[in-house]
């Protein structure tokens, strides 16, 4: 597994200390127990009535004059 750097805006300080002060304790680094939490809340159920994969969202409409978005789109950014 190739593992990822990433930064995370908005984390509760207290519970950001106390899953650090957890994780050494545990002799784990913070990554190692954020993947655990991540995978611990992964792991339970999904609530009834949301989708759970994106393959069962519903796809929703583009507004009334955006026809040709994905040309415009491709002019601006390819320049054509």
């Amino acid at each position: 597994m190739h593992a990822v750097d990433t930064t995370i805006r908005n984390i509760d300080p207290a519970a950001y200390r106390a899953l650090k002060a957890r994780a050494a304790l545990c002799g784990q680094t913070i990554g190692e127990a954020f993947n655990e939490a991540v995978r611990a809340y992964l792991g339970r159920p999904a609530p009834p009535g949301k989708p759970t994969s994106l393959r069962a969202l519903a796809p929703e409409p583009y507004p009334e004059g955006n026809e040709r978005l994905s040309e415009e789109i491709d002019r601006v950014v390819y320049g054509s």
